[in-house]
């Protein structure tokens, strides 16, 4: 997602504190782009190609469609501005969905830098992310300008297509990620993190109440591990007195 700054009345450059009354037109939304993981295509609406009312409410049905969404510090970012736009639009909230912060999962990797420039040209060489120009993108794009927007286009879809291989990449180093089990109605043991069936059964895991199979799978490019949901053995609870 992509949005444009405040404009504002002030009295000069420097640790300026920005009264309400001094705003002439609030941030918004300018653009988002996304795609669904079995999707080839990464779909962009803006302001400019669309109308801002038309791109929340595509916003609205992709949120309300996906199970995960997973993002760049979206926590911080994505998410919080979503929920504004969409309120602001007179929409009902999307149905509830699981988030994945890749700029939270990189940080369980020693980087000097964890922007998605760094981590998707060091970390994972994915391409790294398209030049703007710097903020004067933003200034041409909030004045229509058709060039501007043509660059800002391919920036933001670039921003997702790089984060497709930096996602695959991280994923059998993932913590706290949605177990794709749950989304599936078969009774068979599979990989947690791509829901394979190709599972190497490799020693056991050990909890305070029960002992499990562990698996490593060995789908090319996974290689993540899980364990059975069916206890092997148990303990017996005493009441200590």
């Amino acid at each position: 997602m992509e949005t444009a700054p405040a404009v504002v009345y002030t009295f000069g450059f420097f640790k300026q504190y920005i009264r309400p009354e001094q705003v002439i037109e609030p941030p918004r939304m300018l653009c988002f782009a996304a795609r669904f993981l079995d999707k080839k295509r990464t779909e962009f609406y803006s302001e400019f190609h669309n109308g801002h009312l038309a791109m929340v409410n595509e916003l609205h049905r992709v949120l309300d469609e996906a199970d995960v969404v997973v993002h760049f510090n979206g926590k911080s970012f994505d998410e919080p501005w979503a929920r504004t736009e969409i309120l602001q639009a007179g929409l009902r909230p999307p149905s509830p969905y699981r988030s994945v912060d890749l700029y939270q999962q990189s940080k369980r990797f020693y980087l000097p830098s964890h922007k998605l420039e760094y981590v998707s040209t060091r970390l994972i060489p994915a391409g790294g992310k398209e030049s703007t120009g710097g903020f004067g993108l933003w200034v041409r794009c909030m004045a229509g300008d058709p060039k501007a927007w043509r660059l800002m286009r391919k920036y933001n879809l670039q921003d997702v297509d790089v984060m497709m291989p930096v996602y695959n990449e991280m994923l059998p180093w993932m913590t706290s990620l949605p177990n794709v089990n749950l989304y599936d109605d078969g009774t068979e043991d599979r990989c947690r993190v791509c829901g394979s069936t190709s599972l190497h059964r490799r020693g056991f895991a050990y909890t305070t109440q029960g002992k499990f199979q562990r698996y490593q799978c060995t789908e090319p490019g996974c290689g993540a591990w899980s364990r059975s949901t069916h206890r092997l053995a148990g303990v017996s609870l005493v009441e200590v007195r």
